[in-house]
């Protein structure tokens, strides 16, 4: 997929495409161009890392949650690509994709946003750390998709990697953990929270193969739609739901959509079109590794230590397939 701007997981970083950061071309940076996108991009990882704070506190529905992000987030994009484009005119031509396209951009805009619902209601059963990782199966669920559907050709080596993967899976879920004789049983609502996370996964592996198929896409233009598709139809969750209280809770449903998609989105974009592709894969593994860590110090979720493996292992075997897929 070239230089799309789709997101990846309930927690929507960018996903990551083969090109969006040519090898050929980072080798000609200079180093302190290398450097800035290096730290934007962990940055903006880092960002989303956080991302189970404001859901926490902002004490919203997961609908409800999903339309604020949307929201807000269509102000902070809006803002970033009319900067990018200098002016309002290229702004309207770069977020235009065309009548035959747009169908599949709305798909594919609801599609992200199921997994941002799923997401958010999966982390009211599982720990966002968690809930990040499982939402990481993403590229597993590509490689199968491609292979059924776009008849793609699959690497042994890759194939490995997967089924190293999926045992990191099973033991980041807390399967073992509870086969010990000292484990005891997750909460009610847990093995949900899992299967949402899968689910969504799939639908943002879903968004990965068919805009591999649909083309190119400017930076940004397949995020902007998903939240201007969400601002305008997902309004009836707070209605419905109730508006959340004036002050604290917007702030920080706010800072979803302005922090978390404006802001992080835009750091991530800066920081692929300055590195290779390469580097972009391994440096995006900052995401879950700052929302574990914010799991542990700021909601002292502590996991089991075959739960730590295997996150591990899934992450560590991930990186290692798309090396391969990508080559040297």
């Amino acid at each position: 997929m070239q230089q799309s701007s789709s997101t990846v997981s309930g927690t929507s970083a960018p996903v990551v495409p083969a090109s969006a950061s040519p090898v050929a071309v980072a080798h000609v940076l200079p180093d302190a161009r290398r450097l800035d996108g290096w730290v934007a991009f962990v940055l903006g990882n880092a960002l989303l890392g956080t991302i189970g704070v404001f859901v926490h506190e902002a004490q919203a529905a997961p609908l409800t949650v999903t339309w604020f992000r949307c929201a807000f987030g269509l102000i902070g994009l809006t803002l970033w690509m009319a900067w990018r484009n200098q002016s309002w005119s290229a702004l309207r031509r770069g977020l235009w994709v065309g009548w035959a396209a747009l169908p599949w951009v709305l798909l594919l805009s609801g599609l992200m946003l199921a997994s941002w619902w799923l997401f958010f209601t999966a982390i009211q059963q599982v720990p966002t750390g968690v809930a990040v990782v499982l939402f990481h199966v993403q590229p597993l669920w590509v490689l199968l998709l491609g292979a059924w559907w776009l008849k793609e050709s699959v690497p042994g080596q890759r194939v490995v990697s997967v089924l190293v993967a999926m045992v990191g899976l099973v033991l980041a879920t807390g399967v073992a953990e509870g086969l010990t004789p000292s484990g005891g049983s997750h909460a009610p609502g847990y093995w949900v929270g899992v299967g949402l996370c899968l689910i969504g996964a799939l639908c943002t592996a879903t968004v990965t193969v068919v805009a591999k198929r649909l083309g190119v896409l400017p930076l940004g233009t397949l995020a902007w739609w998903q939240c201007a598709l969400g601002a305008a139809v997902l309004w009836v969750a707070p209605v419905g739901h109730g508006w959340p209280a004036w002050g604290v809770s917007w702030a920080w449903l706010a800072g979803l959509g302005l922090i978390h998609t404006g802001l992080a989105y835009t750091l991530m974009y800066a920081g692929m079109s300055r590195l290779a592709t390469a580097r972009v894969a391994v440096l995006q593994f900052a995401y879950p590794t700052v929302a574990i860590v914010v799991d542990w110090l700021y909601f002292q979720h502590t996991l089991g230590g075959w739960q730590l493996g295997g996150m591990v292992l899934m992450l560590i075997s991930m990186g290692f397939g798309q090396k391969l897929g990508r080559g040297p």
